[in-house]
């Protein structure tokens, strides 16, 4: 399937909107050979345009609204005309393949719901973010989405995880683990052992059993399934020891010669593994069961994860997967009525 449709990028939503994000976008488009369209304030759009002397290359549609970082759900009811809520009308109208936003995620995924509405069969919506294990990425959902969750939707999540790995990265019957604090069946609080239950009973999804934090990055699961309270905090605690471990491991070289030697001997390899490691490197996270493909690219992002989350996007939308992922789910759904 091609797409030849624009992406539309929130160019107000971030912590470093709309600098940085207009800075992704003329990369996206110079380097990567992709179609954007900014969404946002006109006058302040195009003034960042012509610092990049990119004002005939990348084209604006007008919102004068826009969402704070600090800004919840309810935020995309009381700004109906925001950047983010424009960004999501033009992917409904077919004028965009994609929605890209740096924005707060809280007011993605609200605006996203109320905008694009939910696929066939879908409880709620969830974060995919894809860990940079090997030989493919691990999946981990939901990441933020729904901080309260019922055991229902932890096998949804399991379900909308299976379809995206195996379709997005082609994996053949994808592992899906189960996060709690223990890999035995009766670890866990309420919500785990329940949903633990219903995933052994699933039809079509290989359930493996609990996985723990530290096997996040271990690749003993395909697919990760969790609520977005624990999905999130999990994730920003490997990004933050990611982050130090880098910062100690630099600081150790530095103090040595020979470590400065050892380091330049295999710099190629530190090199690729902190591109590997680096968040920004894999351009957000997919908001899966919506009607609509929503990346939600790091609020910290700076130019190059911007443009990597257009990248994703217009992989994504290209490709057709978020809609091939809501078929399967709908059809699951008819079949089993699993939730």
């Amino acid at each position: 399937m091609s797409d030849s449709r624009p992406i539309a990028l929130d160019a107000m939503g971030g912590d470093h909107a709309p600098h940085e994000i207009v800075a992704g976008a003329v990369h996206a488009v110079r380097e990567r050979g992709l179609h954007v369209v900014l969404v946002g304030s006109p006058r302040v759009l195009y003034e960042a345009l012509a610092d990049h002397d990119a004002t005939k290359e990348i084209p604006i549609v007008r919102a004068e609204e826009a969402l704070a970082m600090d800004e919840g759900a309810l935020a995309s009811l009381r700004r109906p005309r925001s950047s983010l809520a424009v960004a999501c009308h033009l992917v409904r109208r077919g004028d965009a393949g994609a929605v890209v936003s740096a924005g707060s995620t809280a007011a993605i995924v609200a605006t996203g719901r109320l905008r694009l509405k939910g696929q066939q069969g879908v409880l709620k919506p969830a974060i995919a973010v894809a860990l940079p294990t090997l030989p493919h990425p691990t999946l981990l959902l939901d990441a933020g989405a729904n901080a309260e969750a019922k055991p229902e939707m932890l096998v949804q999540f399991a379900h909308l995880g299976a379809a995206y790995a195996e379709l997005a990265h082609g994996v053949e019957q994808p592992r899906v683990g189960l996060l709690t604090i223990g890999s035995e069946a009766e670890k866990g609080n309420k919500l785990v052992k329940r949903a633990h239950e219903l995933l052994q009973g699933s039809p079509g999804i290989h359930f493996t059993g609990n996985v723990e934090g530290y096997d996040l990055l271990t690749g003993q699961a395909d697919v990760i399934t969790t609520d977005g309270f624990t999905g999130n905090v999990a994730l920003k605690t490997m990004e933050g020891a990611v982050r130090y471990a880098f910062t100690e491991l630099q600081e150790s070289i530095g103090d040595s010669r020979l470590a400065r030697l050892g380091a330049a001997m295999q710099r190629s390899r530190l090199r690729e593994l902190r591109r590997r490691l680096d968040a920004e490197a894999y351009g957000g996270a997919v908001l899966l069961g919506l009607n609509g493909t929503v990346v939600i690219a790091h609020g910290s992002s700076r130019a190059q994860g911007i443009s990597a989350a257009c990248r994703l996007a217009d992989d994504l939308s290209s490709s057709g997967i978020v809609t091939d992922v809501g078929e399967r789910i709908a059809a699951t759904h008819r079949s089993h009525r699993l939730w």
